[in-house]
Order: C-alpha cells, then sequence, then structure tokens
C-alpha cells in the first residue's frame, strides 16, 4: 500500500499531536507532583514552625475530643496527650487540677455555643510553668462541626517579668506616695514649676510661709516666696538654671511667717521638663557663725593678754593666728599671720633666731613635728634652747587636720622649782637640826611631815612614822607612852583645833618616864597644823628649884625689912648720944678741956658726922632696893631749890678753887621730896666738885623738854672709862659667895639714881676719859 503525502502528512501531524500531549501530560504531572512536594514540605515546616512557636494550638471537638502536639503533654506533665478533655484532669504532680479542668471545659463550651472567646491563665500543679490559655471557635476548615481553638502560650518568664513590674510598679506607686508625703510634710518650702516657669505644685511649708489659704490659691495667684532680687524675679532665676541645666543656689532673706529671715534658695533643673525648688531657713545657722565670729574673736583677743604663746594652724599646714607672747616666745617678725606662714616655715625663722634646741638632723625633726597635725592625741615637750630658755610645748590637734601649738616659757618656773626644792631641803635640814620635835597634820588627819626629834620625843618607834599614819592611830601609839593615857585627848585636841578649826592651843602632858613634854598646834597658812614638842623637864625642874629660892629670898627680904626697920633706930640712937655727949664736953659741961682734949672731941664730933651720914645713905639705899622708900611730895620750885644746894657747898668749892655756872628758867616747879632730892642732886655735885682739878668749871642748867623738867650736871674734870663709869654705877653689891659686901666706888651715885628713880625720873650719865661728866636728872 502506498502511502500518499497526505497521509503521511496527517500522520506526521497526529505523531505531533500526540507528543504534544504526551509532552503536556507530562509537564502537568511534573508541576502537580513539584506543587504537591511543595505542598508537603510547606506542611512539614508548617507542622515544624508550629512545634517551635510559643503557643501550641488545642482543639476541642463538640464532642470532647482534643487534638494537639505532644509537645503540649509535656507542658501539662502528661507523657501524652489525653483523648478527651476531662482526661487533661491528673495527679498532684501532673495534668491540670480538677478545678482548672471543670473551668477549662466551661469556657470550652461555651465557646462553642456562644463563639465567644475566653483566657485564662492556669499553672499545672507540681509544675513552675505559667500557662495562658486562649480560646475562640475554630474556623469550620479546620473542623466543620463546631470545634475550639485554644491556643495555648507559656509566659512563665513573661508572667517572671511582670510580676517583677507589678512590684517595681507597685514599690514606685509607694515610694512616690512616701515621696508625696515626704515633700508635703517637709518643714521647709518646696515648689515646682513648669516649662513656662509657672508654679504648678508647692507643699505646706510653701503656703504657710506666704500665708496663703491653700497650695491651689498659691497656684492659682501665682505666689511667690522669694522677692525680686538684684532686678531678677523667682522664675526668672529659675529659667537661667533650666537654660543652663546647672543648679542655681543663692542666699537672700525672705519674709517666712511674717518675719525676715535669712534662707538658701536652690533651683535645680529636672531630666523632664521643669524646675524643682526648695528653701532652707539658715537663720539660726547665720547667727550661730555670726555668733562664732565674735566667740573667736573674742577668743584670739583673750590669747592675746595670756603669758603663754599660742598658735593656731589649719589643714594645709599654714598659721591662722598666733598671739603676741607667741610671736616674742619664738622671735618671729610681724605679718607671719597675714602670710600664711606654713608650720615648717615657722620653724625655720625660729631656727634663725636660735629659738628651737640645738639639733643635728633638721629636716628629720622638722618631718617628724609635722606628724603631729596627722595625731589622735596632744602631744607634749619640753625644749631647752641654747640661752638657758626651757620651753614647754604641747601640739593638740584639731578634728578639722590643724594644729593648736602651744608655747610656754617655764624658765622662772624652773628656777622657783629648784629655788624650793632647796627650801624644802633646808626646812627639812632646819626640822632635823631644831631642839623642837616638830610634826606637820594635813586637813584630813594624816601625818605629812617630821623631824627626828618626834619619834623620840614621844617614845616610839621611828617606823611608826613611815606610813603617814592618821591621827588618831599616831595618838593610839603614843598613849601607852604616857602617865595618864587618857591624857592623849588633849594631844587629840590641840591636832584638830590647828587643823580644822584654825586655832592655836597648847598642852602639857607627863610621859612614863618621867618626862614633861610641852605641845602646841599652830595653824600653817598651807591649810595644814604644826604640832610642836619641847622636852621641859630640865626647865620644870629649875622652876621649881626658882620657886624655892624664890621662896627664901621672900622670906629674906622680909627679914631685912624688919632689920632695916630695926637698925634704923639701933645705928642712929647710939651715934646721937655720941655726938650730943661730944657737945657737951666741948660746950664744957663737964668743965674745961685742955687743948688736946678739946682737938679729940672735935675729931669724935666730925667722925659721928661722917658715920651718920654713911648710915643714912645705906639706909637709904637699902630701902629704896626693897622698895621701902617713904616719900613726901611737895611743890618744889627748882632754881631757889638748886641754888640753896649750891649755896651750902660753896665754900668746898672755893676752897677747890673751882667755878660753878648755874642757869635755867625760875619759873620750873616739880612734885618731888624736898629731902630726898636734895641729898640726890647733892650727891651729884659732891661727884663733880671731887671729879674737878683746880681751876675747873662746874655747869648746873635747868631746863624743861616736852613734858618733862631736866636738871644737867657737867664738868670738865678728868672723867671716867666705860669700865671705871660702870663700877661707880655699881657702888656696892653682894660679894660672889653671898656673904658679903663689895665696895666698888662710891654710894653717890648709886643712891642719887635711886632717889631720882623712886621719883619716876631717870638718871643718866656720860663720861669720857679725860673730857668730863655729864649727869641729866629727868623728873616728871
Amino acid at each position: 500500500m502506498e502511502n500518499s503525502p497526505a497521509l503521511l502528512a496527517t500522520i506526521g501531524l497526529l505523531l505531533a499531536l500526540w507528543t504534544a500531549g504526551a509532552v503536556w501530560a507530562m509537564l502537568r504531572a511534573s508541576n502537580r507532583t513539584q506543587k504537591a512536594e511543595g505542598s508537603r514540605k510547606a506542611v512539614v515546616r508548617l507542622s515544624r514552625m508550629i512545634e517551635e512557636a510559643p503557643a501550641i494550638p488545642l482543639l476541642v471537638r463538640s464532642d470532647g475530643r482534643i487534638e494537639a502536639p505532644d509537645r503540649l503533654a509535656r507542658w501539662f506533665g502528661l507523657e501524652k496527650v489525653p483523648e478527651y478533655l476531662s482526661e487533661l484532669a491528673g495527679n498532684d504532680e501532673s495534668g491540670l487540677s480538677e478545678e482548672q479542668t471543670d473551668e477549662l471545659t466551661r469556657q470550652v463550651r461555651r465557646t462553642q455555643k456562644t463563639a465567644k472567646p475566653f483566657r485564662m491563665a492556669v499553672v499545672p500543679p507540681g509544675s513552675s510553668r505559667a500557662l495562658a490559655l486562649q480560646g475562640t471557635l475554630a474556623d469550620p476548615s479546620v473542623s466543620p462541626s463546631g470545634a475550639a481553638l485554644v491556643w495555648v502560650f507559656d509566659f512563665t518568664e513573661s508572667e517572671g517579668e511582670l510580676s517583677k513590674l507589678r512590684e517595681e510598679a507597685a514599690r514606685s506607686r509607694d515610694d512616690f506616695g512616701a515621696l508625696v508625703g515626704l515633700i508635703e510634710a517637709a518643714p521647709m518650702p518646696m515648689w515646682f514649676r513648669g516649662a513656662d516657669m509657672h508654679l504648678r505644685l508647692v507643699n505646706r511649708a510653701y503656703v504657710e510661709a506666704v500665708g496663703a489659704e491653700s497650695a491651689d490659691k498659691v497656684v492659682a495667684d501665682q505666689i511667690e516666696l522669694v522677692e525680686t532680687v538684684g532686678g531678677k524675679t523667682a522664675a526668672q532665676v529659675a529659667q537661667q538654671a533650666a537654660d543652663r541645666r546647672q543648679p542655681i543656689e543663692r542666699i537672700l532673706s525672705a519674709t517666712i511667717d511674717n518675719a525676715r529671715r535669712t534662707v538658701r534658695v536652690t533651683d535645680l533643673p529636672l531630666v523632664g521638663e521643669g524646675i524643682a525648688g526648695y528653701a532652707v531657713d539658715i537663720e539660726e545657722m547665720e547667727e550661730q557663725a555670726r555668733e562664732f565670729r565674735a566667740f573667736r574673736e573674742a577668743q584670739r583677743s583673750m590669747l592675746d593678754q595670756l603669758s603663754i604663746g599660742v598658735a593656731q594652724f589649719d589643714s594645709q599646714h599654714r598659721m591662722t593666728f598666733a598671739n603676741q607672747p607667741f610671736h616674742r616666745v619664738f622671735s618671729l617678725p610681724p605679718g607671719m599671720v597675714n602670710d600664711r606662714t606654713t608650720f615648717e616655715q615657722m620653724l625655720m625663722v625660729a631656727r634663725e633666731n636660735g629659738r628651737i634646741p640645738e639639733l643635728r638632723d633638721f629636716p628629720a625633726w622638722r618631718k617628724e613635728l609635722g606628724e603631729w597635725f596627722l595625731a589622735d592625741e596632744p602631744h607634749e615637750e619640753a625644749w631647752p634652747l641654747s640661752d638657758g630658755t626651757h620651753l614647754r610645748i604641747v601640739a593638740q590637734p584639731l578634728p578639722d587636720g590643724g594644729l593648736v601649738l602651744i608655747a610656754e616659757d617655764r624658765t622662772e618656773q624652773l628656777a622657783l622649782s629648784a629655788t624650793r626644792d632647796t627650801l624644802l631641803r633646808t626646812r627639812t635640814a632646819s626640822f632635823d637640826s631644831l631642839f623642837e620635835a616638830l610634826a606637820v597634820f594635813a586637813p584630813d588627819g594624816h601625818l605629812e611631815l617630821w623631824n627626828r626629834g618626834f619619834a623620840g620625843a614621844w617614845g616610839i618607834d621611828p617606823e611608826v612614822l613611815d606610813g603617814h599614819p592618821q591621827a588618831e592611830d599616831l595618838l593610839e601609839a603614843i598613849a601607852g607612852n604616857l602617865a595618864d593615857p587618857k591624857a592623849i585627848t588633849g594631844v587629840n585636841h590641840v591636832i584638830r583645833s590647828a587643823t580644822l578649826d584654825r586655832k592655836k592651843r597648847e598642852g602639857s602632858v607627863e610621859l612614863a618616864d618621867g618626862r614633861t613634854l610641852d605641845f602646841a598646834g599652830v595653824p600653817l597658812p598651807d591649810g595644814n597644823g604644826l604640832l610642836t614638842v619641847l622636852d621641859v623637864t630640865a626647865s620644870r625642874q629649875a622652876e621649881e628649884a626658882l620657886r624655892e629660892r624664890n621662896r627664901a629670898l621672900e622670906e629674906a627680904d622680909a627679914v631685912m625689912t624688919r632689920f632695916l626697920a630695926s637698925m634704923s633706930y639701933e645705928f642712929r640712937t647710939p651715934l646721937t648720944s655720941i655726938g650730943g655727949f661730944a657737945e657737951l664736953l666741948s660746950s664744957g659741961v663737964a668743965g674745961d678741956l685742955g687743948p688736946q682734949a678739946r682737938e679729940y672731941v672735935q675729931a669724935i664730933s666730925l667722925s659721928v658726922g661722917k658715920l651718920t651720914e654713911q648710915v643714912e645713905n645705906v639706909l637709904d639705899l637699902s630701902q629704896s632696893e626693897a622698895g621701902l622708900m617713904p616719900l613726901s611730895k611737895v611743890k618744889l620750885e627748882l632754881m631757889p631749890f638748886v641754888t640753896e644746894i649750891v649755896r651750902n657747898r660753896e665754900a668746898v668749892i672755893l676752897e677747890a678753887g673751882l667755878s660753878l655756872d648755874l642757869k635755867g628758867d625760875a619759873g620750873k616747879i616739880v612734885q618731888a621730896d624736898k629731902q630726898q632730892l636734895r641729898r640726890a642732886l647733892g650727891h651729884l655735885l659732891d661727884n663733880a666738885i671731887a671729879a674737878t682739878p683746880r681751876g675747873g668749871k662746874i655747869l648746873i642748867d635747868i631746863g624743861r623738854k616736852r613734858d618733862t623738867t631736866r636738871i644737867v650736871v657737867s664738868d670738865n674734870g678728868q672723867g671716867m672709862s666705860k669700865h671705871e663709869l660702870a663700877r661707880a654705877v655699881e657702888g656696892i653689891r653682894m660679894s660672889a659667895d653671898g656673904k658679903g659686901i663689895e665696895r666698888r666706888q662710891g654710894l653717890g651715885i648709886p643712891l642719887a639714881r635711886q632717889l631720882v628713880e623712886a621719883h619716876g625720873g631717870t638718871l643718866e650719865i656720860v663720861s669720857r676719859k679725860n673730857a668730863g661728866t655729864t649727869a641729866t636728872v629727868t623728873l616728871p
């Protein structure tokens, strides 16, 4: 069979169409295969994404069946996902609790019926995982029979963060409330300004300070606490703080509670928009500062008056104050304080002036002194200087890091201390060398000081005194040595009187060994009491002997008085008889006498006269010494009285070749015994006549001095030495054996002295060898 071209073309066309259809079918199948593979991969990817997603779907069908990935079972603490929703309830360590399951079932059923979504959070028992459940009605494409789709989220970390944020928010609210309360209760005015610098908030103190009704009133009326200062209002100053982004602080005066007060105002820009401000009342601080400045000035003025040098250095070791004594002690030039001289520089200047000790290593010593600023306690040193000055240095560190340096010149004190030590040693040596036993008691009664003779005087052991015993203990030890132990109370009273009563008392006590002690308590200026003890045993014995002898002398004096009374008659009567018989013989009563017999009678009369005069002198002198001289005073005019005495001796004066000059006031009158005064002046005149050689001169002068009358008898004779004058004044005295009388010179001068003294006057005799003698009688 032959193939025609048309057939061939038809067959070729059919083959081409079949090939094209096969190719198309193959291409389509390949495309579907690729789509299926892509869908499978998409499903796998979506499944993996769901498994890795933070939320797990839970499909609950209308019959209660559930579908969910196995991962949800692990979240619930189950081994696998149960078949029904009610089976999610497990035990205490897995699944949900019955309450949680019932609540979830109720919410799912309501959603299935009403399509209303729900939210709930559960924490499976025994797990720390927090799960959030969000349920909605499932899309029909997912489950056409009204199933509920519940998405389960694990928000454990979010819940922790939310809890933390909630706690922080609550704490912030509490802190903010506390801060608001604190600001409101703050005693200082506080305020807040907005971006427009208008007041928005003020506290109660602000309202009270400006005297407003309320905070709202202050904000509404924009009542400012601070007035305009320097042409700038408070708002303008706050704007400057906002522009600079830095707080502005200023001190000014403001009216607070209707009183002008000094306040420190601070405008503080906040992080956000606005300016906070507060005002601190510093009126008391300013007042204290003023008082401190006044106190400091007064203190420094006072320190300038001290004799001790004081200087103050600040924490940078600079001198801030030094008084004048400090400048003098260290020879510092003026202006050291104004130049803010450092401590080290001050030491250098003092070293140049020789006012610090001589040192080998001055830099090391200066560095050591610099540590005074860091010390915790005061430091004291003694600085001996090369010129003999001794300085006491006290370094007192201050809390602010400064230092107070005190320099005291103790040179004089040390000298006084050395002198005091010497005096104490001298006193101790003097005490120990005294005959008296001494002891010093303190006001509290204990023994402070004693000498070596104190223990021996009381007969006690010296070791008893070494412990400075109390007076009671010491007296107890002494009482055993007394003849009468009860007499110790007298010693106690004397010590108590000297120490406490500050009175002087004396006493005497006898010891058992026969000794007698006199003691006395004397209060001392330092408050102590001095007890002096003296052994008067020998003096008491001598006193007793003197008393016995005095009694004997009194008896002898009585015998002498009786003797003088009888001798006054016994002496004068025989002499008068002899003189009378001699005058009778001389007058011829017994017949005419021959020349020789007459001569004998005249000699007898002359001897009787002299003997009578001597007897009278002896009797008068004895009576005067015995105090028995009888005086009969009358008014005497001295000039005629003395002239009569001179006239009675005129012949003797002329015979001796002497001249006599009598002068004085004629009106002088005295009260005196005429006979006794005549004898006294006569004896003085007789001595002058006897002591003046031929051609000599005697002067008698009567005068008055003050309330006394003076009679001066002087001559230019040979005079007497001191020894001779003493013998002449003594006249006669008892012999050394007391059995006789020693004749010394004569009875004239002693008798004249006794007679003048009997008149209440005095007799003074001045004589020089070869220069004459002057006797001065002074009468009242």
